[in-house]
């Protein structure tokens, strides 16, 4: 006798408030267990003491890492003055201090130096990070009293907002693109303030453009197959990249991506205009993502596809 049905489990995003001490791949194992999901993926590490909004990708959405790793983000961070530390965060070992009394800068003072990292910049990773060295996270490396330096990389900082000057601690809302580091921020702001400084807290508040307004707390998650998918912390895949425009696919172009066909910009008639990136989702008639893709010429290239 054949049994009852089993209900698919949807594709999305699953909007997680991340707890402190806890690391961002017990995160998502929590997530899985919770949501009953097999196959799952963060998009964007927060530090183990870090705080806040962690996008989970589920199912077919982990193939839109991507877009949300080079995505701009948001974050509420107190950084200390006048202590340097190896990690450049409160975990590390202190390599460099000096007093810092109240009053020893003026508001505008640290408000100038603060706005001075604004924009584009670049940063060097720090030595305690995930970022690889022949294979290797840089931070196993530094355990083992083996410091790599790599090669700064380009960065941008949209906005920097100082929210409270309570010294030695500064408190300041940061939005930043992808691979920005916080704590580098922190120390390299107290540098230019010739005191040095190191972060204590730090809360992601937004990626992705989904914030902490719609973040669940772990233990409130939900089986997505009874229920959990009509809650807040649930982003349908189709609703996901909020900020790429869609092109509702003909019969003939939704055949053409099931079957990974060439796709001239001449036959995707109506095609909305692509942002500087060019990068665009095609979805079907009712409204199914069956690809994203990205403007190259006079033809669109393949970034993932999920029909077929």
């Amino acid at each position: 006798m054949r049994g009852p049905p089993v209900k698919e489990i949807p594709s999305g995003i699953i909007i997680v408030n991340k707890p402190a001490d806890i690391t961002s791949a017990r995160v998502v194992s929590l997530v899985k267990r919770r949501t009953r999901v097999r196959k799952a993926g963060h998009a964007g590490t927060l530090d183990p003491f870090a705080t806040g909004v962690m996008l989970c990708l589920v199912n077919k959405a982990t193939r839109l890492a991507g877009f949300f790793l080079r995505g701009e983000k948001t974050y509420d961070a107190t950084m200390q003055l006048g202590v340097e530390t190896d990690t450049q965060d409160f975990t590390g070992k202190v390599i460099g201090s000096c007093e810092v009394p109240e009053g020893a800068f003026a508001d505008e003072d640290i408000l100038r130096a603060i706005k001075n990292f604004e924009g584009e910049g670049f940063q060097e990773p720090p030595s305690f990070s995930a970022v690889k060295h022949q294979g290797t996270p840089l931070y196993r490396l530094a355990r083992k009293g083996v410091f790599v330096k790599k090669p700064a990389r380009r960065i941008f900082i949209s906005s920097l907002q100082v929210l409270d000057i309570d010294l030695p601690y500064v408190r300041f809302e940061v939005t930043c693109s992808g691979g920005t580091y916080v704590r580098t921020l922190c120390a390299d702001i107290g540098r230019e303030l010739g005191c040095g400084g190191h972060l204590v807290s730090l809360t992601r508040t937004m990626t992705g453009g989904f914030g902490l307004d719609r973040a669940a707390e772990p233990d409130d998650l939900e089986p997505l197959d009874s229920g959990g998918v009509d809650r807040a912390w649930f982003v349908p895949m189709e609703e996901a990249l909020p900020g790429i425009p869609k092109y509702r696919a003909p019969a003939f172009i939704a055949e053409k991506v099931a079957v990974g066909g060439r796709l001239p910009v001449a036959d995707l008639a109506g095609a909305p205009e692509v942002g500087p990136d060019g990068h665009m989702q095609i979805v079907d008639r009712e409204g199914r993502l069956l690809a994203v893709v990205q403007r190259a010429g006079d033809i669109y290239r393949y970034c993932c596809v999920f029909a077929g």
